[in-house]
């Protein structure tokens, strides 16, 4: 069973390859309820608390209203490391990886 949003789209998650995160922080500016600089100077997603979530290939789910914002980091991201994909078969939609 495919996972829908609310306007019948596919649900999508975000996540940082913080192996290649510049620290520029363009995807905070874009969208600050799902990215967020740490101590460390890396970017990270954050969870449905606003909580960092650390854990290496840690995902989030993109909020439909944000889509828009999150897509921009993908596209905008120095370090190429903003990966969005379809929650149903992991294909990337934004990022280094879509096709």
């Amino acid at each position: 069973m495919q996972q829908r949003t609310s306007d019948g789209g596919e649900a999508l998650e975000v996540w940082i390859d913080q192996d290649l995160c510049t620290g520029d922080g363009i995807c905070a500016q874009y969208a600050a309820e799902v990215f967020e600089l740490d101590i460390d100077g890396l970017a990270y997603v954050k969870g449905a608390d606003d909580e960092l979530l650390q854990a290496k290939g840690a995902t989030t789910p993109v909020p439909l209203p944000l889509l828009t914002d999150v897509a921009d980091s993908a596209k905008e991201c120095p370090g190429e490391c903003i990966h969005v994909r379809r929650v149903s078969d992991k294909v990337e939609v934004y990022g280094p990886d879509a096709s």
